[in-house]
């Protein structure tokens, strides 16, 4: 029986997934958002919450863990030194799932998943504050 068992296995071997998500999180913070299906965006969050938090202590200790899940040092000197420290004062939530609609070949959800942007970073004269 599957009881209590959500991890979404996607038809890959345990190997094949963790190099997956791995893929889907060195995606994500290159680019600040991706589009891909609801099921993967909704696995992909709480690893990536996981890993934001992790690189909010930035010690040497916390940055090869990071290695270790992300596989390079590169996407790791990104999350640790530009989206880590506009987290710093946030206790989670850290990315947010937009819901797009069914794709037009086999009729998946679709969704967007993106890291939230705070008020401090947008540019002046764009927050309303009514």
């Amino acid at each position: 029986m599957r009881n209590h068992n959500v991890v979404r296995k996607f038809g890959r071997t345990t190997d094949q997934r963790k190099a997956f998500m791995r893929s889907l999180a060195k995606n994500l913070i290159t680019h600040g958002k991706i589009t891909t299906t609801e099921a993967r965006a909704k696995e992909l969050r709480p690893y990536m919450e996981k890993l934001v938090t992790q690189g909010r202590t930035a010690t040497l200790a916390s940055r090869r863990v990071l290695i270790s899940k992300l596989g390079g040092p590169l996407s790791v000197k990104k999350l640790v030194e530009e989206i880590a420290p506009k987290y710093m004062d946030r206790k989670g939530g850290y990315t947010r799932i937009v819901k797009l609609g069914k794709r037009l070949g086999d009729g998946s959800p679709m969704a967007i998943i993106e890291f939230v942007v705070s008020a401090a970073d947008l540019p002046k004269g764009r927050l309303n504050t009514k």
